[in-house]
């Protein structure tokens, strides 16, 4: 086992499935698999989940919402998937605490590291929600902060897509992967792993950060097993 303990950052939408919207249950039931393939072989499992499959607060302020409601709006998105994923984990015998970084009562308690620590000693699984609980901050700033105060040896994102390519795979059949990059190299590359603030903090605080394909079954298990799954920057 390589990592001890890992951040799974997850977007929204990859909670829709193949639905347009919501929450498709397959969808998690998929994750939570992964997640439990990872506890089984001893890892501490902390996960963030975006918020896009109900509501994004940049997308609201496009639409005339105040940015800061729009975002305070979309961290509640987060807690509700969040709660979707402390479920269904629980329905396959995975031990899962939705930690918020709002307190809300009868949700979830409020975030302090220690207390999540202890969770992941135990071998729970913490589902951080609510983003970094201010707005105008990304999920993915939220992630790359949790792994961090949780002291993460890697912060996973899963994606639709094998890592980080030289250009958008989707647009060009030309673009190649990299499996490996220094921070740096990414940062003069203008390659968007994520967004500069959640790449900024993951850069000063020595955090390894791994993009990988999610929706693929098993990916998870073999990174954590030390194989070249994605592109790793460090």
């Amino acid at each position: 086992m390589k990592y001890g303990r890992i951040l799974l950052k997850l977007s929204g939408e990859s909670f829709m499935g193949n639905d347009s919207y919501g929450i498709n249950y397959e969808a998690i039931r998929h994750f939570s698999e992964e997640i439990r393939s990872a506890v089984e072989m001893g890892v501490q499992v902390g996960v963030v989940i975006g918020g896009g499959n109900i509501f994004r607060g940049v997308k609201g302020a496009g639409a005339g919402f105040d940015r800061r409601q729009g975002d305070y709006m979309g961290m509640m998105a987060t807690i509700i998937n969040a709660m979707a994923l402390e479920t269904v984990l629980k329905e396959i015998n995975i031990t899962a605490r939705t930690m918020t970084a709002m307190a809300i009562e009868g949700v979830g308690e409020k975030i302090y590291y220690q207390q999540a620590e202890r969770y992941l000693r135990d071998g729970w699984v913490v589902i951080f929600g609510g983003g970094t609980g201010n707005p105008f901050f990304t999920t993915d700033s939220g992630a790359a902060l949790r792994a961090v105060e949780i002291n993460a040896d890697l912060l996973l994102k899963g994606t639709r897509v094998d890592g980080v390519y030289t250009d958008d795979p989707e647009k060009n059949p030309n673009a190649t992967q990299i499996s490996h990059l220094s921070y740096t190299e990414a940062y003069e590359r203008n390659l968007r792993v994520m967004d500069l603030t959640a790449f900024t903090l993951c850069q000063e605080n020595g955090m390894k950060l791994c993009i990988y394909n999610a929706n693929v079954k098993g990916n998870l298990k073999k990174i954590l097993s030390g194989e070249n799954i994605g592109t790793l920057l460090d």
